[in-house]
């Protein structure tokens, strides 16, 4: 179960992509969470997911 807790969630999302996950859909997958929702949550506290480096970075 991921956090819910914005913050939190930026901190475990990362880890996870970075040495668990090749990307975000396979992570979503894998936590049986909405892909969309996650980046939304991520999004209000300006984070958006970057493909090419597999982690949420700061807009």
């Amino acid at each position: 179960m991921l956090p819910q807790d914005p913050y939190l969630l930026l901190s475990v999302v990362n880890t996870k992509l970075r040495d668990e996950f090749d990307s975000l859909e396979e992570l979503c997958q894998v936590q049986q969470v909405d892909m969309d929702e996650m980046s939304q949550r991520l999004a209000a506290i300006g984070y958006r997911y970057i493909p090419e480096q597999n982690r949420f970075g700061s807009c």
